[in-house]
C-alpha cells in the first residue's frame, strides 16, 4: 500500500542530521523543534495557531475538551470513518450520533446532519475522508443556524483544499494525524490541533502538559500527550517535501483514472467541485452483486494478493454496526449510504514513489479480476 523505505532513501540525509541536531541539545520535550513546527504548520494550514500534541487521537480528544464538549452531550460524527473519531467523543464524556454519508465522496452527508440535530447536539465532527473535502458551506450552515461548533477531522486530508482554502481552516477547530502513513507522516505517533482562536489554542497547550499553567501548578485535570522533539524535526524535514509528495499522489491518480475510465464495474474516487484532492488514499468501489455484498469487492482484492499487489478496505464496518457501540442500538439498514459503501471500497497502493510500471500492473491486475468476476 505504501513504501516508506522508498521515501526515506530520498531524505534519508537529511532526516539523520535533524535528529543529530536534537541529540545534540538533549532537548526532547517542548523544545524549539516543536515550536518552529507550530508555526510552519500554521502557515501552511492557513490556521492562527496550531498545537501539536502526542497523535490524532488526542488531537480530537483535546479539540472536545477544549470546545467544552462533555457529558450530556451530544456529537454528530461520520459512521463511515475510523474508530478514533467516535471513540475521542466517548473519552471527552459525550455521546457519538452517527450520520450517514454522500453517495458521491462517502464523507459526512450534510442533509443526515440536519435530521440528526437535538436540542442537546454540542458540536458536527466532520471528517474529510482519504484526502476529499466534505461539504463544508452547507455543514458550516447547519452549525451556525443551529448554534453548534463544527469540528474538522483531517488526518487524512492534509493540504487538500476547497473554493481554494485549506482544509482544517473552515471550523472552530480542526485536527490532523502525523500516523506514519499519512502523507506528512512522522516516525511514530504525533498529530497537531489547528484553530484560529487563541483561547481554545492556549487551552489545548495547557491540557497537553497535564493541565499547567506554570512548574507544578495545573489550573485544571490535563495528561501527557506532548509532541516530541524527535518527531518535530523529522516532520519539519518532511513538511518541506509535501506538495511535491501531493502532486506525484495527484498524478498517479490521474493515471489510474485514466485507466480505468472504460473499465464496467468500478468506481473511482470522486471530488467536490472547486476542491483539490491530497490522496492520501485512491479508493474505488466496486459495486455489490445484491447477494454477498462483499462477494465482488473481496474477489478483486483476493485476486490483487494472489499477483503480490496489496489493497485494504478502509472501513469494513461502520461505527453504528461496530460492536463497541452496540449499546447504541444501531440496526443495519440504518445508515444504507454508508453500509453499502463498507461492502464496496477498496484502496490500493498510491505513494509517490510508485513508478507507472506499477500503477500499470496494479490496473491491469484489477481489470482482470473484474473480468474473471463477470464470467
Amino acid at each position: 500500500m505504501v513504501d516508506l523505505r522508498a521515501q526515506f532513501a530520498t531524505i534519508e540525509n537529511e532526516i539523520r542530521q535533524a535528529m543529530d541536531e536534537v541529540l545534540a541539545t538533549q532537548v526532547f520535550i517542548l523544545g524549539p523543534q516543536l515550536g518552529a513546527l507550530e508555526r510552519e504548520m500554521a502557515q501552511y494550514c492557513g490556521a492562527g495557531r496550531t498545537v501539536g500534541v502526542a497523535s490524532g487521537t488526542d488531537a480530537l480528544l483535546l479539540a472536545l475538551r477544549a470546545s467544552r464538549v462533555g457529558s450530556g452531550d451530544e456529537v454528530i460524527v461520520p459512521a463511515f470513518t475510523f474508530l478514533a473519531t467516535a471513540g475521542a467523543v466517548v473519552a471527552a464524556g459525550a455521546h457519538p450520533v452517527f450520520a450517514d454519508s454522500d453517495p458521491k465522496t462517502l464523507n459526512i452527508a450534510p442533509e443526515s446532519v440536519r435530521s440528526l440535530l437535538t436540542p442537546r447536539t454540542k458540536a458536527i465532527l466532520a471528517v474529510h475522508l482519504y484526502g476529499g473535502p466534505a461539504e463544508m458551506e452547507p455543514l458550516l450552515e447547519v452549525a451556525s443556524r443551529h448554534n453548534v461548533l463544527l469540528i474538522e477531522d483531517n488526518a487524512q486530508s492534509l493540504g487538500a483544499s476547497l473554493a481554494g482554502k485549506k482544509l482544517g481552516s473552515f471550523g472552530a477547530c480542526a485536527t490532523t494525524s502525523f500516523y506514519p502513513s499519512k502523507n506528512l507522516g512522522a516516525y511514530g505517533d504525533a498529530g497537531m490541533f489547528l484553530t484560529d482562536s487563541e483561547e481554545m489554542a492556549e487551552r489545548v497547550a495547557r491540557l497537553r502538559n497535564h493541565g499547567q499553567t506554570g512548574p507544578y501548578v495545573g489550573a485544571e485535570p490535563g495528561w501527557n500527550s506532548r509532541l516530541d522533539e524527535i518527531q518535530a524535526a523529522v516532520l519539519r524535514v518532511k513538511l518541506r517535501y509535501l506538495d511535491r509528495w501531493i502532486a506525484a499522489r495527484r498524478a498517479h491518480a490521474a493515471r489510474y483514472d485514466e485507466r480505468f475510465a472504460k473499465v464496467p464495474g468500478i468506481k473511482t474516487p470522486a471530488s467536490l467541485p472547486n476542491s483539490f484532492h491530497s490522496y492520501y488514499l485512491y479508493t474505488v468501489q466496486i459495486p455489490t452483486d445484491g447477494r454477498n455484498p462483499a462477494a465482488r469487492r473481496d474477489h478483486v482484492a483476493q485476486h490483487l494478493a494472489s499477483r503480490g499487489i496489496a489493497t485494504s478496505v478502509f472501513y469494513p464496518v461502520p461505527l453504528h454496526l461496530q460492536p463497541a457501540y452496540a449499546s447504541l442500538g444501531g440496526k443495519p439498514g440504518q445508515l444504507p449510504v454508508a453500509e453499502r459503501a463498507a461492502h464496496e471500497v477498496l484502496s490500493l497502493p498510491l505513494y509517490p514513489e510508485m513508478t507507472d510500471e506499477q500503477i500499470d500492473r496494479v490496473a491491469d491486475s484489477l481489470t482482470e479480476a473484474l473480468e474473471r468476476a463477470g464470467d
